[in-house]
């Protein structure tokens, strides 16, 4: 008789993990209220107090701002738009260098394409997956202006060091905390460490509003030109007296009334979430503390983790498992998912940015190849091999899951750590 379920054993758990349910009766009140003014949108895009939002707005980005000791929040409707709006704030223009991490969602580097700057793709630590100021070191060019951090997968960047390369070099410094809310750097919540930075708030995020994004700034001016971006810039400059034009052709980012109002309730429960997924993945890193070719998440010195996801590091060489195999062996432990967060296991996370046919092929705004061609005589190569940290990630060692998230509980977590000790302890059964 066989034990894993993958040869046709009994699988250890047949129960489908508890999903995830954000929206509730605090919710339904809020956009009930809002419904009830008429007032969906408040934005103008003209000068006047409009031009900042309505009441649900405005109370959001201050209440935002006041929790985790921001000067400024300012939503906008996606955090693409949001990072879109970042990189213009920063002055980034034609040619522009943006130093950025390729192991992170498309759009933070996407974002600096939009205003013509260039993607220049830096390697990442092997047990934080963040950039290092050593690996952005490697990158710094007299073309560049800026570096783009990710606190990927909820963890925090080493920022002291990153921010004395930066002042060194007279860098500016955007974070990207789509997956980090709430957390802090030795005291300091990321996000305003550098000169901007914010988070991501769709539907998979710790806290949601649908789609949504809070950009997050210390600095009057940045603040002021991010309001202005979000919101027909061109059409308020003179307004408020602004004397540098650079990226000052706004949009329509303008976050809702609706998405407001949710907002401001989820918000009050982000400090709970992030205690219970740290909670969960306290339990995680203890049932697999010990098991050959198995690396738990590792916290950088004075970095907290919001626990997006946890990633796990995955040696093949140690096992005697291909990771596709012992991947699909350990899910296949565990009930079928209905829904992707119900997945035990995933493999790798996202293939290197560089690899994507806009970098390959250097086309991306107009057929003729800019804004790459900005700089003559440079060659931006975005070949195989760029970053090699990234890429072992990406082809054989990045494990993910989902189950550290509310309102699963310890028992669930031991039934996941189960799974992938039983699935280690028969992998004699496993197909060849």
């Amino acid at each position: 008789m066989k034990n894993l379920a993958i040869a046709g054993g009994a699988p250890l758990r047949t129960a489908p993990f508890t999903l995830r349910r954000t929206m509730g009766a605090e919710e339904k009140q809020a956009v009930n209220e809002v419904m009830d003014s008429d007032q969906l949108s408040s934005f103008f895009g003209s000068p006047g107090d409009q031009w900042l939002g309505g009441p649900k707005v405005k109370e959001f980005e201050r209440k935002w701002a006041e929790r985790y000791g921001f000067r400024h929040a300012i939503s906008v409707n996606s955090w693409t738009t949001g990072l879109m709006t970042a990189v213009g704030a920063m002055g980034i223009g034609p040619g522009d260098e943006v130093i950025v991490s390729p192991y992170t969602m498309s759009a933070s580097a996407t974002a600096i394409l939009f205003y013509g700057g260039i993607p220049v793709f830096a390697d990442v630590d092997p047990d934080t997956y963040n950039l290092t100021a050593e690996t952005i070191a490697a990158r710094i060019t007299p073309r560049t202006r800026a570096i783009m951090l990710v606190h990927i997968f909820g963890q925090a960047c080493d920022m002291d060091p990153i921010m004395a390369l930066a002042r060194q070099h007279g860098l500016k410094v955007i974070e990207d905390g789509a997956q980090s809310p709430g957390v802090l750097y030795k005291g300091r919540p990321v996000g305003a460490i550098g000169d901007i930075g914010g988070f991501s708030l769709n539907y998979h995020k710790h806290i949601h509003t649908g789609e949504g994004g809070m950009l997050v700034t210390n600095d009057d001016q940045v603040a002021l030109r991010c309001q202005l971006i979000r919101n027909h810039a061109e059409n308020l400059v003179e307004a408020h007296g602004v004397q540098d034009l650079t990226n000052m052709i706004g949009s329509n980012y303008r976050l809702t009334e609706l998405q407001a109002a949710i907002g401001i309730v989820q918000l009050d429960r982000l400090d709970a979430y992030l205690v219970r997924r740290r909670k969960l993945a306290l339990r995680l890193e203890q049932q697999l503390a010990g098991i050959p070719g198995l690396q738990t998440a590792r916290l950088a010195e004075g970095a907290e983790h919001a626990y997006y996801v946890y990633p796990i590091k995955y040696d093949a060489a140690v096992t005697g498992i291909p990771r596709a195999l012992f991947v699909r062996a350990v899910n296949a432990e565990l009930p079928a998912p209905g829904h992707p967060e119900q997945i035990g296991l995933s493999p790798a996370y996202v293939r290197p940015l560089y690899l994507a046919p806009v970098y390959q092929q250097q086309i991306a705004i107009g057929s003729k190849g800019f804004p790459w061609t900005m700089n003559p005589g440079v060659k931006y190569d975005y070949g195989k091999g760029l970053c090699p940290v990234v890429e072992r990630l990406h082809e054989e060692q990045m494990l993910l899951t989902m189950l550290v998230r509310e309102p699963l509980e310890e028992a669930d977590i031991d039934d996941f750590a189960a799974a992938i000790r039983k699935v280690l302890r028969h992998k004699d059964e496993l197909p060849t």
